[in-house]
This record gives C-alpha cells, structure tokens and sequence, in this order.
C-alpha cells in the first residue's frame, strides 16, 4: 500500500508537536523542561507520551511489536484518529455494515465525512458485493465490527481478508473490542499480510477496566507513526499508564478465568432466556452479551427498567426489530434478570 495515497495531504505536511519528554530519552534526575511544578506529588510530571511500559508489556500478549501499537483515550479516541488521519472533510467516504457500534457514524458526522452503511443479511452476515457496491475511488476506510455490536456474532476471517485483499489502498478497519469472548482468532496476526489493516481491540470488555478509558489500535509501523504524529501529546494519564501496568503484571490469569465464567455464564443466561415466554430468539454470540428477540421489546425494557435491571433497547436498530441487547452478568444478575422476567405478563 502506498500510504501517500489513502493520507490526507495535510497530515503528511505535518509537523507534530514535540513535547519535552519527546525530546529527551534516558536517565535525568533534575526536569526543568516542561514547566511542571517541582514538587513531588507523583503526578506532578507528564506522562509519558508513547506509553512505553504498557507497549512493552502488551505486545506479547497481542503477538504484535511494540512500535505496532498505538493507545488512546478508548477506541473511541483511535476512531476519530482515522477520520482525520485518512479522510477529507466533505470529500471522501466511509463504509461500514448495519447495524454496528454506532461511534463510527457520529465521528464521520463530527468530521464531515459522508457515511454509507451497508445491511447485513437476515442471518447478519456480510453481503460481500452489497459492500463492495458501495465502495468509491472516494471511499477511504471501510469498518468491520467483529465480534459486531449488537448482532454479537463474530464474521468469518475470510471475509475481511477479501476486502483487505480486494481494496489494497483502503484502510479496512477491524473493530475487535469482544474478540477476548469469540472462538475466532483475531485478525493481529495478518497485520504484516496486510499493510492496509487496523486492528481494534479495548480493555473495556475483557480486562473490566471500562472506566480507565484505555483503547489499543494495532497496525503497521508506519500507520502507527501517523497515529503518534496527530494524537495529542499525553492523550493516556499517568494514573491510566500506571493501572495498565499493574494488570498487565498482576492480572492476566485473572482476566482469563473471568472471560471463561462470562462464557459459561453466556450458555447458561440463553438456556434461561429460551424458556420465557416473552422470548422469541435468543441470536448466537461471539460477545459478552447476547441479543434477544422478544414479544415487545419496548415494553419489556420499561418493565425492567422498573424493576431495576437495565438492558439496551435495539428495537430500533436496523435488522434488530424487537430485540434487546442484554449484557451477561454475573450468576447472580442474570438470575435477577431471569426472575423478573418470569413475572413479566403483558
């Protein structure tokens, strides 16, 4: 892939902003460079920029090098990045399957970048030519969610390898934030197969670390230095980089035996669901969560809401029709959800 190709013009002009931690590597022990406060309160220094130790500490785990991977104020904050690191403003395009995480929408909106949404079919899988038939010359990045939110089902591997093969000088985009829940192997390891592939990944989800608001995108060096070149200088706090570290040290035994209990709990929450009434499908998942077709879904979401227990209404989501999102639980939240939804009679 020539990158020249699919960079706004005015991001390869770029000259980035050189913080004082960019500018010096090694040992020191007096900082008078970034006008800090000189009193120590272990936060009165800047964060490191590149958040080298969680790198050093991830990269094994994802199979990826450090220099491959770039952290962000969540996902959320990476898929921005690709609007503005890939996209004119009121000239190119996206494409993404519907229904999805509906953040890629709102950035493309935010960065005036028009959004073309692609259905899945009735069994929520791609329709390879619907999505191909979307794609323009001005069509600069196409967004696969896999597992998807909030159909939960993970998309086999061969289909995104046909657009990363098909559209060398796109970016294809692979949103894996439940991957740690799929029996699918995430798409990281064809990252050097493919120079045009971003992987997305969280520690939301798995790593149950949601309100720490750390997202990983993985890629090829060179698109993790256009990464490194917009983002703001500390977009990851000390206190964010430290927590990161101590899981990263301490907790990955932990986190696998939490994403093995989450999976039983997902078989044991569907048998549930499937002996209510009021369900009609419960949808196969990939996920930590489960979508779920019911007799009237607005008015069950209310009915739980009143009773405390609080799903997601997708009722008025495209292909979703009647169904809710329902997160798996713990034990006992699921069997709150259960019971309540054994009373439920209208």
């Amino acid at each position: 892939m020539e990158l020249s190709s699919v960079v706004r013009p005015n991001i390869l002009a770029l000259e980035p902003y050189s913080c004082a931690r960019d500018e010096f590597k090694g040992e020191a022990s007096v900082f008078l460079d970034a006008n800090e406060s000189p009193y120590n309160n272990g936060l009165n220094r800047y964060p490191d920029p590149l958040q080298s130790e969680v790198k050093r500490l991830l990269a094994p785990l994802k199979g990826v090098h450090e220099d491959q991977i770039f952290l962000g104020n969540g996902s959320d904050e990476a898929i921005d990045l690709i609007y503005r690191i890939f996209c004119q403003p009121h000239s190119d395009n996206v494409v993404a399957i519907s229904p999805s995480y509906g953040m890629y929408k709102v950035c493309a909106d935010v960065n005036d970048v028009l959004y073309h949404a692609v259905p899945l079919t009735a069994d929520f899988q791609i329709d390879r030519k619907a999505l191909a038939g979307r794609v323009t010359l001005r069509t600069k990045v196409i967004w696969i969610c896999s597992p998807n939110n909030p159909t939960g089902n993970a998309f086999p591997q061969a289909d995104i390898e046909f657009f990363a093969s098909r559209y060398p000088n796109k970016i294809i985009v692979v949103d894996e934030a439940y991957i740690d829940f799929s029996s699918q192997p995430s798409m990281t390891s064809l990252l050097d197969r493919y120079p045009n592939l971003i992987v997305l990944q969280t520690f939301s989800k798995a790593w149950g670390h949601a309100a720490m608001r750390l997202g990983i995108a993985m890629a090829s060096r060179e698109i993790i230095s256009l990464f490194n070149k917009v983002k703001y200088p500390y977009n990851v706090s000390e206190l964010t980089q430290r927590e990161a570290v101590r899981m990263l040290t301490d907790d990955v035994d932990k986190v696998r035996d939490q994403i093995e209990e989450v999976l039983a709990q997902r078989d044991v929450l569907r048998q549930l669901l499937l002996s209510l009434p009021c369900v009609e499908c419960v949808y196969p998942s990939d996920a930590n969560f489960l979508l779920v077709r019911v007799s009237d879904a607005n008015a069950i979401y209310m009915y739980l809401q009143q009773q405390g227990v609080i799903v997601r209404n997708r009722n008025s989501v495209q292909l979703c029709a009647g169904c809710l999102r329902i997160t798996v639980g713990t034990p006992e939240e699921n069997a709150t959800l259960f019971n309540e939804l054994k009373t439920y009679t209208r």
